[in-house]
């Protein structure tokens, strides 16, 4: 059985997540973690989800770090999530971390892949299965299409309330397209006149947000006179919390390393 710490707990996915965990025979939650603003509401993780779990809820992770083996963090602020892996990496800690947390910069990549040396990690901008064939799939298709005449895009659309955009998905999707095809030119979105119409050298992202759309990923390659689209709809964020528990599950034992969902669910 693995101890769990959740951060972000009272968040959507936080909930979400401690829920699927409590029916987890193989897993225990031993606390969760929330800002100062909101810590107060509930005391235990058994309020927040209507179960009996006596685990505490705080806004200081050290208060509880010696009661998990692995902290799952979905919290909305990336320089906490940095805390909580500084904290998890320290000597007198050394807990593995599951991150969900998206929005991080270049300098804070470069942060968390450095603690990786000292902890195992799991940093998955979307930990759905299908999400993670979907990469696989993409990763075919541009390398099996590059540099014969298809341009890119990439349209991504979720709910009015998530904070970043492009989601952390479209930016792996991205990632993985440039990587494949040599591409490096990505825009967001588009303005203006095309004088000779779209360059073959770019790959375009296209953000949408509203109502209440859990997330949806297309990435469409189009020729002349065919096109191909790879497309992702989740209709609940059950799939998301689900793979975040397995990720939970399967980093307990792993020597330390940055990996991702690929890694958990063998699709390398």
């Amino acid at each position: 059985m693995v101890k769990v710490i959740i951060s972000g707990i009272m968040g959507r996915m936080g909930q979400k997540i401690a829920q699927i965990a409590f029916q987890d025979k193989d897993v225990e939650i031993v606390g969760g973690v929330e800002s100062p603003d909101c810590a107060h509401f509930h005391q235990t993780v058994g309020e927040v989800i209507g179960e009996q779990i006596d685990a505490p809820i705080v806004s200081d992770l050290s208060e509880i770090i010696d009661r998990g083996e692995v902290i799952i963090d979905f919290a909305g602020n990336t320089e906490a999530v940095l805390g909580h892996l500084r904290l998890a990496a320290a000597d007198k800690n050394k807990k593995a971390m599951v991150i969900g947390t998206t929005g991080f910069s270049e300098d804070q990549i470069k942060e968390i892949k450095q603690l990786s040396q000292d902890i195992p990690v799991v940093l998955a901008p979307n930990m759905s299965i299908g999400v993670n064939l979907l990469f696989k799939l993409v990763e075919e298709a541009a390398r099996a299409l590059k540099d014969k005449g298809y341009d890119i895009e990439v349209i991504e659309m979720h709910h009015r309330f998530k904070k970043d955009a492009p989601s952390g998905t479209a930016v792996k999707l991205v990632d993985i397209l440039r990587k494949e095809t040599g591409i490096n030119r990505v825009v967001y979105g588009r303005e203006g006149i095309y004088e000779g119409g779209r360059p073959s050298d770019e790959i375009a992202v296209f953000a949408l947000r509203g109502g209440d759309v859990v997330g949806e990923h297309t990435v469409i390659f189009a020729g002349m006179g065919e096109r191909i689209e790879l497309t992702h709809k989740a209709g609940s964020r059950d799939i998301f919390a689900k793979g975040a528990v397995e990720a939970a599950k399967w980093i307990k034992d792993k020597p330390a390393g940055l990996y991702d969902m690929m890694d958990v669910l063998g699709l390398k």
